[in-house]
């Protein structure tokens, strides 16, 4: 539905790119999500997807027409019909009620009034404002604006939605309401969706796939479960950190070190997914190897509803037998790897004891 290829952006010479040869492909009826701290290029990309600013180099597809080529007039305004579009600050006029903000891209348009009287209501109905035709955006909550927003986004039937930090301004309640929204959208309507997000929890709750940008260039770009279960890059792992445990707290990475001593044991981080989630990992290495393992850090979520747990261990005295302990974890489905060696506890406790 939506192909990128070697996108470039510059403003300014002298500054570079905002864009660097970006390239990604969104299917039809995906729910892709763009995450990037602020000044990774996200905002100038969405403007290029919609054509509001033209690319230095590079091409657009959107439903199979590429947009970087069309000129300013009617065939243009053609191709944007295909692009809804929904904004952080709702950007509504405040002199026109719910009902006549939705109108408005349809009167644009030249839709005629009778056509346009008959599709109100089922936009209204969509976003769950049957009861709101008549109500002015100073009348209406931050919610309840953006669902406005979005039901002007879809009045000419678009074929994508761009989102561009819908959730941004709005509270974690109404941010779930309305993150819930676009997904019963994108299912019952088949929507193509784009969302232009900072929040790694927006990605989480309803993505399929997610392109991490980075100084203007694609560092990570799959689906969402595969990003989040084995980030590739130092961005997404800190982009992860607050909701999957790829990133030890500080207390723990401080204790460890890259070559093991006398003093330290490993440490290894197993990685499960799918059914493998539920398996007793710690019970079965106490029986099957008389390993006592120390827990450093763990969590489980669930991520496009399949769970993924990310457990941190430290195994004392597991000696030669590490090999065969990765081995056994790698036949249950599961990934694990040695991420260092920490000070084992009781040569903590003596060291303590010692000071």
């Amino acid at each position: 539905m939506v192909r990128v290829e070697d996108l470039t952006m510059v403003y300014d010479e002298k500054a570079g790119p905002v864009l660097d040869k970006v390239s990604l492909s969104v299917s039809e009826g995906d729910i892709h999500g763009i995450i990037g701290r602020s000044g990774a290029g996200k905002s100038t990309l969405v403007r290029c997807l919609n054509r509001l600013v033209v690319p230095t180099s590079g091409r657009i597809e959107v439903s199979g027409h590429d947009i970087t080529t069309l000129s300013p007039g009617a065939t243009l305004r053609s191709a944007r019909r295909d692009i809804g579009m929904i904004f952080q600050h709702f950007s509504l006029m405040s002199s026109r009620t719910a009902a006549g903000n939705i109108a408005l891209p349809l009167e644009i348009a030249g839709v005629p009034k009778e056509e346009i009287r008959k599709r109100i209501p089922v936009l209204l109905d969509l976003v769950g404002l049957s009861n709101k035709a008549d109500a002015y955006p100073v009348e209406l909550s931050g919610g309840q604006k953006q669902r406005v927003g979005i039901a002007r986004a879809l009045a000419l039937d678009p074929k994508v939605l761009l989102s561009d930090e819908a959730t941004s301004a709005l509270d974690p309640e109404t941010t779930e309401q309305i993150l819930s929204l676009l997904k019963d959208i994108n299912r019952r309507l088949g929507l193509t969706i784009i969302l232009i997000t900072h929040e790694m929890d927006v990605v989480r709750a309803i993505a399929s796939h997610v392109t991490v940008l980075e100084h203007g260039r694609v560092v990570e770009s799959g689906p969402t479960f595969d990003v989040f279960a084995f980030p590739k890059s130092p961005v997404a792992r800190s982009f992860l950190s607050s909701i999957v445990a790829h990133e030890l707290p500080p207390q723990v990475a401080a204790r460890l070190q890259p070559e093991p001593s006398g003093e330290t044991a490993p440490v290894i981080r197993i990685i499960f997914t799918g059914d493998a989630a539920e398996e007793p990992v710690i019970a079965d290495l106490a029986v099957k190897f008389g390993i006592r393992a120390s827990i450093l850090h763990g969590r489980i979520d669930y991520i496009d509803e399949r769970p993924l747990g990310i457990l941190t261990l430290l195994l004392p005295e597991v000696g030669d037998r590490l090999p065969a302990v990765l081995a056994h974890l790698s036949s249950l489905g599961l990934h694990g790897e040695v991420i260092g060696h920490a000070v084992r506890s009781s040569a903590a406790g003596t060291r303590r004891a010692a000071s």
